[in-house]
């Protein structure tokens, strides 16, 4: 039952809340035009909702190495990083002029060109799971493509995902799922909770083609699943010849052969998108040589794989040029370890101040819960109170720090220990500043 207290601060917190999201409206006179023009001629002023917050979304003018600017001329440190598409930042020099050499060589040429080749090696040569690999321009997409894979190879139709799993805009899972999902025949299982998952393998197992699992859950708040979970699911797919897919659009960033190079667990295939491109859209699907030789048109009965920029240049010029020059799989390894002391020095800020706070994730990539941790799949996540987030977010954007309106950060490379020691220190003075009511149950 709430207490008087507790129903107290619950009603100042909902009143700094609104006193923050006031003091924004009230600092951003031109995004907010900008969103009730744009609201004519798309629903909700915007064409992708997890950019939405209210009042409304900032504008963004423009952005350079780790910064953004908005209409309105405010700076930003980027902790954002485009949901993990922007590793390289906004202007990298050698990816700029990857992108400029393509495009001035001309672009939508009708065949195969010369960088695509160069990114496949690469990915082929450094995650583990890929004998073979094909391009999409989307992680959406590449989902879409490795279970419609997964289930003609396999002769069967069932899809198993978890609770919280997000593949992309028709693949949502989190809450029980997504009306305009793909229709597929799903499985749910309970993310991270090996016994159940296990059962449910074997109970489906005659008509399930694969499984389809994050190795860190993203939308659920960046929760990993335990390597003991995963490695169960290695174990029970093969026993029952189910394809193991691995989506790693989000975690392969987190070593040079992806999160699966660090569990040490190789599935049968992998999806891959966001950073790899550049910038650029990007997605891309790949596994064992004798599921992907499906797509060899030289096979026997081959299956067809559309879609018109597969092989864009402009993408897989500045693909190539990211993965070959600049994220080495050295230094994946030292940037990622770099993450992972920040976060750390995150969680010592809310120990400090004694908060039922936690920042979960791995490496380079993070989420911040108004809740105590550890977090092992989207129910522990529904235990955040989403006020104090949304009290946190406008507290840590109006001193200059940028990040998801669900309180998740992807570094970029160009970031500096300047950034993050500016970070910390906002983010100390904001608990500092709210303890009282982010103290509140």
């Amino acid at each position: 039952m709430a207490t008087l207290s507790n129903v107290a601060l619950e009603g100042d917190l909902r009143n700094a809340l609104e006193e923050a999201a006031g003091a924004f409206s009230a600092a951003n006179p031109k995004s907010k035009s900008e969103d009730e023009t744009a609201a004519g001629s798309m629903p909700g002023g915007n064409t992708r909702t997890v950019l939405f917050y209210p009042p409304f979304p900032l504008t963004i003018d423009r952005g350079e190495d780790q910064f953004v600017w908005d209409i309105d001329g405010h700076k930003y440190t980027n902790f954002v990083g485009e949901f993990g598409a922007g590793l390289f930042g906004h202007s990298n020099p050698l990816i700029v002029e990857a992108i400029t050499r393509a495009v001035s060589d001309g672009v939508v040429l009708g065949g195969p060109n010369r960088y695509e080749r160069v990114l496949a090696a690469e990915l082929v040569n450094r995650f583990p799971s890929l004998d073979k690999v094909r391009f999409t321009n989307s992680g959406t997409e590449a989902n879409m493509m490795a279970i419609g894979t997964a289930r003609v190879v396999s002769g069967k139709s069932k899809v198993m995902v978890f609770e919280g799993g997000y593949h992309g805009g028709v693949f949502m899972f989190a809450h029980g799922g997504s009306p305009i999902n793909a229709p597929f025949d799903y499985v749910m299982a309970p993310f991270n909770d090996t016994e159940r998952t296990v059962e449910l393998v074997a109970e489906h197992a005659d008509d399930l083609a694969c499984v389809v699992v994050e190795p860190m859950q993203g939308a659920a708040g960046m929760v990993p699943a335990g390597k003991d979970f995963l490695q169960a699911l290695r174990d029970v797919t093969a026993k029952h010849d189910v394809i193991l897919i691995f989506d790693e659009v989000v975690t392969s960033r987190l070593s040079g052969g992806g999160l699966q190079q660090i569990l040490g667990i190789t599935p049968d295939m992998t999806t891959l998108g966001k950073y790899i491109g550049g910038g650029a859209t990007f997605g891309a699907f790949g596994g064992r040589e004798d599921i992907m030789s499906r797509y060899d048109p030289r096979s026997a009965n081959p299956i067809g794989h559309a879609g018109t920029f597969n092989n864009n240049v402009i993408t897989h010029a500045a693909g190539s040029t990211g993965m070959t020059q600049i994220y080495t799989p050295e230094k994946a390894d030292s940037f990622n370890a770099w993450g992972g002391k920040f976060r750390d020095r995150l969680n010592d800020v809310i120990g400090k101040h004694g908060l039922p706070m936690h920042v979960s994730g791995l490496g380079s990539i993070m989420a911040i819960h108004c809740s105590e941790g550890p977090h092992y799949n989207e129910h522990d996540a529904e235990r955040d109170n989403a006020l104090k987030g949304e009290l946190l977010f406008y507290d840590l954007l109006a001193r200059g720090q940028r990040m998801t309106w669900r309180n998740s950060m992807l570094l970029c490379l160009p970031m500096t220990d300047e950034d993050i020691d500016g970070y910390v220190d906002a983010f100390d003075d904001v608990l500092a500043t709210r303890s009282h009511l982010l103290a509140a149950e």
